[in-house]
């Protein structure tokens, strides 16, 4: 059809879909680049969307010495031989059950294998790419032949700015983005992560299949229109597209009884299938309809699960942990939760931490109702779970992402710290998880003054707090803890406390008040968000207990 058409079998392909008309692409800055791409301006264009590509990849800063088409010219014959390409092995570092033809002729099937290995011989660091093989598929569709693809895939492997994530190489960078997809899908499809809690046993192992769902099921069309937004705005649109496809797998199959034994195959299958129900215009526009974090914070927070996998010495690929056991029933022990109850909180709490086991840090049964010694015994414990059990059989409480030690800043007053991965929760009478408001509803806050030295606010401030003006630029509060090194200026106001008083909550309008004594507590409950109060206005706690994470 072209001469960008040598490995496509034509007759699989949607011809009538393809534009014959003569385009060229002449813009150059970003944020027109972006617009384009999101529209599709060359996703009609067979001929038009090669050399978008090629400009687009040359573009992309590498190391010196990256191998171009004339090194696979010299080492093709050497490494392949007279084998035939299609039953070459593949290296271990790629899945060998997921290898999408993307309606390729049996020349661009072989070609495939031919490049991976090509690939093998000239990046030795590589450990773990299940990407790989999709992305040499897709972009065989737009190459002249081999050598130009396995330039192009080089340069994409090669890319050395720091702040440009394109393929995860190694298992760790690629089981951090799991649990980083994980923390996202926790955040923004609550809907969807409820289900994946009831009907699988490990939701870690669902989202480990994201990228999967991207580059081996997702049908070719769909995988070209997400690489053309991939190759300009980066790695965050992969995010962006996994997500829209959980949510729209929820929508279309919510009350519906699974139709296999297992959440991931059903998954699997209806990415497969997408076509019958979003087209890849929907999809992109869901995709793009998500208040998504900004890039650095989803750097951070990659940094941050890479860095606990290392502290658990996950660096090289294993039988994945089931996170459900992280809460081991012969070990585990509370006055107020049962351990299942415990593992329901377990899957809303950040990936990193769900690698940890709990840890019960105090408890006024044991230790009394004293304000200081719950301050004795929290302190230097960070991230920790409030657990409170009420006279009317009522259990509520709160993931408190940072250190009680950091109250101290504000010296005498009550000053507010926490961050966006706070939540507080009602496990009984109904399980209800409250999200930060700031984050969930946006549109509800308003620019403040940095929250280093907030003196005590009303309970209705709770919900108030520092919004960044240009999200692509700024931090908002969610990964200003400690273990982040970002400045206290993008604090939250979530969590307080005093020698009087506790204060936790402004999530989705709820807060929560503890007296000194931590005998009697009170609930702010604010009815914008049409949900119900995290518990009785004004209770008598019957237990408390503050629980920590250990390795």
């Amino acid at each position: 059809m072209d001469e960008y058409g040598r490995f496509v079998d034509w007759d699989k392909m949607d011809v009538s879909a393809q534009s014959q008309d003569t385009k060229e692409l002449t813009c150059t800055e970003f944020q027109e680049l972006k617009q384009l791409a999101r529209q599709g301006y060359w996703a009609k264009n067979h001929s038009l969307r090669a050399k978008v590509y090629h400009k687009l990849i040359s573009n992309i800063p590498c190391r010196t010495v990256t191998p171009d088409a004339n090194v696979y010219r010299d080492i093709v014959v050497k490494i392949v031989g007279k084998r035939s390409g299609s039953s070459l092995p593949l290296p271990e570092f790629v899945d060998n059950s997921l290898v999408p033809t993307y309606c390729l002729n049996a020349e661009g099937v072989g070609a495939v294998r031919k490049i991976i290995l090509c690939i093998a011989n000239q990046f030795p660091d590589i450990s773990f790419c299940p990407a790989l093989p999709a992305v040499i598929a897709l972009l065989l569709h737009y190459s002249k032949d081999e050598a130009e693809c396995f330039e192009q895939v080089c340069r994409i492997l090669a890319c050395n700015d720091p702040s440009k994530r394109l393929i995860d190489q190694t298992f760790l960078a690629f089981e951090s983005s799991c649990m980083t997809f994980g923390d996202l899908v926790n955040k923004y499809c609550q809907a969807a992560h409820k289900l994946m809690v009831a009907v699988s046993e490990d939701v870690l192992e669902v989202y480990s299949d994201w990228q999967r769902w991207l580059f081996g099921e997702l049908p070719m069309a769909y995988v070209a229109r997400v690489f053309d937004v991939f190759l300009v705005e980066g790695y965050k649109v992969l995010y962006r597209v996994a997500l829209a496809l959980l949510k729209f797998f929820h929508k279309v199959r919510a009350g519906q009884p699974m139709e296999s034994d297992s959440i991931q195959q059903d998954i699997r299958a209806f990415v497969r299938d997408i076509a019958k129900s979003v087209s890849p215009e929907r999809l992109l526009e869901k995709a793009f309809a998500i208040r998504l974090f900004s890039r650095k914070e989803i750097q951070l927070l990659q940094m941050a699960n890479e860095k606990a996998l290392q502290q658990k010495g996950i660096t090289v690929k294993q039988k994945r942990q089931n996170v459900h056991l992280a809460v081991h029933a012969e070990n585990f022990k509370s006055e107020i939760v049962s351990v299942k109850e415990m593992r329901d909180i377990w899957s809303w709490i950040p990936e990193r931490f769900a690698l940890c086991q709990p840890l019960l840090l105090f408890t006024t049964l044991e230790h009394g109702c004293s304000l200081s010694r719950f301050y004795s015994h929290s302190e230097g414990h960070e991230p920790t779970l409030l657990l409170i059990k009420t006279t009317a059989k009522e259990v509520c409480g709160a993931y408190l992402s940072t250190d009680w030690s950091e109250r101290r800043r504000g010296g005498n007053k009550l000053s507010f710290f926490g961050t966006g991965e706070c939540f507080v929760f009602r496990l009984q009478p109904e399980v209800e998880r409250y999200e930060w408001v700031i984050i969930k509803h946006p549109e509800l806050a308003t620019t403040g003054s940095e929250t280093e030295n907030h003196s005590s606010p009303a309970p209705s401030s709770l919900s108030s707090g520092s919004a960044p003006s240009d999200p692509s630029e700024r931090l908002s509060p969610f990964l200003s803890a400690r273990h982040f090194n970002l400045p206290s200026k993008t604090a939250s106001m979530f969590m307080a406390g005093s020698s009087e008083c506790i204060i936790v909550g402004g999530g989705d309008g709820q807060a929560l008040y503890l007296d000194e004594d931590l005998n009697h507590g009170r609930t702010s409950h604010c009815n914008t968000f049409n949900n119900q109060p995290l518990c009785s206005e004004s209770f008598q706690i019957s237990v408390l207990e503050v629980w920590g994470f250990r390795d």
